[in-house]
């Protein structure tokens, strides 16, 4: 399957403007007690925050999960109103997926358009986010261009949530990002690429700084 790369006009320029990649991940040394950093993931980002914490086992440091003012904020893809420091760590992709079990094929990107306005197979069951998600987001601005999602798509609170609904049901048909996928589930179409960010309040320094470096390794 041709891979099609969909990135915001300003997301990698935000992310070479706004900051630099760091190449140092080496814990300040004298430190007897561990400092404690405020983090926070979306529910897209999970993978990342596990991989964070390997971050923060390996420099002594101690992780907070907190939405209120985090110093490390982990998200997909770049927000429309970023004003803040934002560092590139990985990039993920956003696909239709379908149980293994599905008789569904690949889409093109009209089908998959077809689909999730409702005028599919009509034994499928579409899978969708709350418009909020980043996911969901994603994937309206690279597939829908302007249309809406059919009434009758059932939602998924969480891509964890997506996966069981996609397992359990061979008719199913949603939206994943790749770090999400398990064996049970089938690629149809490449909607979209966007980077993982870190997004820090204020360029970072001492142990914030060294675990997104340690992020971006």
């Amino acid at each position: 399957m041709k891979r099609s790369l969909f990135i915001p006009s300003t997301a990698l320029r935000a992310c070479f403007l706004l900051s630099s990649f760091i190449f140092s991940c080496t814990p300040a040394s004298g430190q007897s007690t561990p400092q404690i950093v405020n983090v926070y993931a979306t529910g897209a980002a999970q993978p990342w925050l596990t991989e964070l914490y390997t971050c923060a086992a390996d420099l002594s440091a101690a992780l907070n999960v907190s939405a209120d003012s985090p110093d490390i904020f982990l998200r997909l893809g770049q927000p429309a109103d970023l004003t803040t420091p934002a560092f590139q760590i990985d990039v993920d992709d956003i696909l239709i997926v379908v149980n293994k079990q599905s008789p569904l094929g690949n889409l093109t990107l009209e089908q998959a358009r077809i689909f999730f306005t409702g005028r599919g197979d009509p034994t499928a069951q579409v899978w969708v986010y709350a418009s909020a998600e980043e996911p969901q987001m994603i994937f309206e601005q690279a597939v829908m261009d302007g249309r809406g999602v059919t009434s009758f798509a059932r939602l998924a609170v969480s891509p964890a949530h997506m996966v069981e609904a996609l397992s359990a049901d061979p008719n199913a048909v949603g939206i994943l990002p790749r770090h999400w996928m398990t064996a049970g589930l089938r690629e149809l179409f490449l909607a979209a690429s966007v980077p993982v960010l870190a997004l820090t309040p204020s360029e970072p320094t001492d142990i914030v700084r060294e675990l997104i470096a340690c992020l971006q390794k």
